[in-house]
């Protein structure tokens, strides 16, 4: 009895720890993404510059932190801070320059607000260093979007590339497409490559930038769709389609294409960061690439769609065939497209294919044509059924006999004296040889016509 309870509550508990690891997983994925916004701040020694109102790192000062107060009410969203050029004299010329002062962390507005005011400009402009450094200053997070902030007065000084090194790190899925802000004059020639670049060249317009990118950040961005017909209407859907990031290739999200109540596309609310493309998973598929959203506004996303349906109809009720593939290829293609069956309608891209039939013998049927909307039906004859009776074991083959011409289609189980075999109409030949006769001059030929939905004896015991 005490072995039983034993058994017992060990089987609870290993039930209880899988349950509250489904839980754990399902609360993860349901829970809102964790926005991560990594600050880069230029401290580099041309930040004491006159501007406008007051120095240039004064200015930046107090607009970024003025900025981290705006986000602090904002739900899900954890901030950290790097700055370059802040350790060593600008007349070092130390490329190295650059350090993580306040990491991710919930809560940690003020820290950042505090480590501002402490940073004294000092050194140059290690742009690319401390983007490829970013890399590890935002750990591991299942959902989470990374986003970087980088704030500069300057161009790159030390031999590295930003541009290369931020579109490594998008492609590796670390962080996306990052913002950049250049205060003072616009340096978008150099460094737009990097990411969305924001000129700032005036103080108001650096507050104004840090808004704009706040606001594409953080906006509710919708979109739809649309599916078109030949007529350029939206009105295909009931398809799966699939976006990807365009610079990782991830997967970010996975939709059964709606017409919603009204009959339009339905509205999709997806993150504005990313560049998508966009794969609708029809037969051939289509697709968007480089599909860009504008953050807090709507986006359509127009794809060529239009589609109608084949059917391979048999002349009359049977199931015989219910299991026999038939092989759909777009006509001039080798690759097998779609494998449907018999009495069974699947949706095309409009245009022309070649059906390829896996009854005996092979049936190949060309330029079917698809059409808007409408179902192309392609009749098919019943089969009939061959009983081929041996005498013995043996070996043998079948042929079908067209166009004066015969061609192999089957061989004959060596292992079985009767054998049933589904047919198409037409005239055939079988050639056999028992396995106990050693003498090729003992073959036995015999040639028999196949009806619809008829039964041929074909005697070989003679």
């Amino acid at each position: 009895m005490i072995q039983k309870y034993f058994y017992l509550t060990l089987l609870l508990l290993i039930f209880n720890q899988a349950w509250t690891q489904t839980r754990k997983q399902d609360e993860e994925l349901n829970k809102q993404p964790l926005t991560r916004i990594l600050f880069i701040f230029d401290a580099s020694n041309s930040m004491w510059g006159d501007w406008q109102s007051d120095k240039k790192i004064n200015i930046a000062n107090r607009v970024l932190s003025k900025m981290i107060d705006s986000l602090e009410n904002i739900p899900n969203v954890e901030l950290a801070l790097r700055v370059y050029g802040h350790q060593k004299d600008f007349h070092l010329y130390d490329c190295t320059d650059t350090k993580l002062e306040v990491a991710f962390a919930p809560d940690n507005f003020q820290k950042i607000k505090q480590k501002l005011k402490a940073i004294y400009p000092r050194g140059t402009t290690p742009i690319g260093l401390s983007l490829q450094a970013s890399e590890n200053d935002f750990p591991e997070c299942f959902q989470c979007r990374n986003i970087i902030i980088l704030i500069t007065d300057g161009i790159e000084e030390c031999k590295s590339d930003p541009c290369e090194i931020s579109q490594a790190l998008q492609r590796k899925g670390i962080i996306l497409k990052p913002f950049i802000i250049g205060i003072g004059a616009n340096f978008s020639a150099d460094l737009a490559c990097a990411g969305t670049y924001v000129d700032a060249s005036s103080e108001s317009a650096f507050d104004n930038a840090l808004s704009i990118v706040i606001q594409q950040i953080f906006n509710e961005t919708t979109s739809q769709v649309n599916l078109l017909d030949e007529d350029g209407n939206p009105t295909e859907t009931n398809v799966n389609m699939t976006f990807y990031d365009a610079a990782t290739g991830k997967i970010q999200y996975n939709y059964i294409h709606t017409l919603n109540a009204r009959g339009l596309p339905d509205t999709l609310y997806l993150d504005p960061m990313p560049e998508y493309n966009v794969r609708v998973h029809t037969l051939p598929p289509v697709k968007a690439e480089g599909v860009k959203l504008a953050p807090g506004k709507h986006t359509i996303i127009p794809i060529d769609a239009p589609q109608g349906n084949i059917m391979v109809r048999l002349s009359s009720k049977t199931n015989r065939y219910q299991t026999i593939p038939i092989l759909v290829r777009q006509v001039g293609e080798h690759e097998i497209l779609n494998i449907q069956y018999f009495n069974l309608s699947d949706k095309y891209i409009v245009g022309k294919y070649d059906l390829e039939i896996l009854c005996l013998p092979r049936v190949q049927i060309k330029n079917v044509d698809v059409s808007q909307s409408y179902t192309t039906e392609v009749k098919f004859p019943n089969p009939g059924t061959a009983i081929i009776q041996k005498n013995d074991m043996g070996h043998g083959s079948l042929y079908v006999i067209r166009g004066g011409k015969e061609e192999w289609i089957y061989n004959l189980r060596d292992t079985d004296t009767q054998e049933s075999i589904l047919l198409q109409p037409g005239t055939y030949r079988v050639v056999f040889r028992k396995k106990k006769s050693y003498r090729t001059t003992e073959t036995q030929e015999q040639t028999f016509i196949i009806k619809s939905d008829m039964t041929t004896n074909v005697n070989l015991q003679k």
